[in-house]
């Protein structure tokens, strides 16, 4: 446990209700841990830190953050290992992406200290939470949004930031079909497509829904000026493996998340001996490889899958059905590597492990 830098008050639940949860059949972000964290900003400062039973809160409805959606927040996972400690995974880089995001929509920064106290208290005081599965972990959703009463249009001057937790499995329960979306746009550059707002999740709801009446479980988003080049898969980061070499999106652009799933995954395949390139890809580069059998291996990157490995792809009417898992070796040897490491099975050679 590291050291208490912040001054947090901790109420803690008369009755715990983790008796009611069945941790062999969780729904993701269905069911929620006992307590969460909660802060204030006011005056120019944030205050107030608590850590409280879960439970509704109340908000004006001239709340900015409804009208005017001034909201961001991170996604991380607390796993338990072998001797039942929990390990966070690289919990320091979802704060400085916080503050990424806060930024670009004119929020307050989190001091990084006190992002990681919250974190650490809160998941120290709900541990049993944590399931020990090896397809389940405990998923935490940091976030802040403006709290002010406010329906003029400008920066909110009060905002709350909280934690809140959720007992989870896997997000995706096989391989995934996708299609290549030519007509809506995620993000462009100039916007706040690397941010982790909520709008950008809003905006993608109504495609994702048109792919998934079409039996797509999700989309691969194009760049907004041509739809010639792919950005992102759904909410992930997206790779594809092309005559051995490991091809992503490069996030220079400012139109996708800086993923740290990504980063890691990129990181392990280096020292795997696999080449890696960060670049424009085309949707023409991997269709064209996909009608060659060149394709080898297509997946989404993020927090919630880790690896969420791809069936297949449709661009326009042309399906292309890709490698049948056991034949998928640089996706399945990562995807194994990193759950070791979350998991404290391997050594931690980044010192990306945190433990609580």
């Amino acid at each position: 446990m590291m050291d208490t830098v912040s001054n947090i008050q901790i109420e803690k639940i008369k009755n715990s209700k983790i008796q009611s949860v069945d941790f062999k059949n969780i729904q993701f972000g269905k069911q929620f841990s006992d307590h969460m964290f909660v802060a204030d900003y006011k005056n120019g400062e944030w205050k107030n830190l608590k850590i409280v039973p879960y439970a509704p809160i109340s908000i004006s409805p001239s709340c900015a953050a409804i009208h005017y959606g001034q909201s961001v927040f991170e996604g991380m996972k607390a796993y338990k290992d072998s001797d039942g400690n929990v390990l966070l995974f690289r919990p320091i880089e979802n704060a400085k992406r916080i503050n990424i995001s806060a930024k670009r929509m004119c929020m307050p920064e989190i001091p990084e200290a006190l992002f990681m106290d919250a974190i650490h208290q809160l998941v120290e005081l709900d541990a049993d939470w944590v399931p020990k599965a090896e397809d389940s972990s405990l998923y935490i959703r940091p976030f802040i949004f403006a709290s002010e009463e406010l329906l003029g249009v400008r920066p909110a001057e009060e905002y709350k930031f909280m934690i809140i937790t959720s007992p989870v499995s896997s997000y995706y329960t096989g391989p995934v079909d996708v299609k290549i979306e030519t007509h809506y746009t995620r993000a462009s550059e100039g916007g706040v497509g690397f941010a982790k707002a909520a709008g950008n999740y809003a905006a993608a709801l109504y495609p994702a829904k048109l792919g998934q009446d079409q039996g797509y479980k999700q989309l691969i988003w194009t760049d907004a000026n041509t739809h010639e080049y792919i950005e992102e898969s759904g909410t992930m980061n997206v790779m594809f493996l092309i005559n051995d070499v490991l091809i992503t999106p490069s996030i220079s652009l400012y139109t996708t998340l800086a993923g740290i799933t990504r980063d890691s995954i990129l990181t392990l395949a280096k020292e795997m001996g696999i080449t890696v390139e960060e670049r424009r890809v085309s949707v023409k580069e991997v269709v064209d490889a996909a009608r060659k059998n060149l394709l080898q291996d297509a997946f989404g990157t993020g927090t919630a899958a880790t690896i969420a490995q791809i069936a297949s792809i449709t661009f326009n009417d042309e399906r292309f059905e890709l490698a049948p898992l056991e034949q998928r070796t640089v996706s399945n040897q990562i995807s194994t590597l990193i759950q070791n490491i979350k998991r404290g099975r391997v050594a931690d050679t980044h010192n990306w492990i945190d433990r609580i």
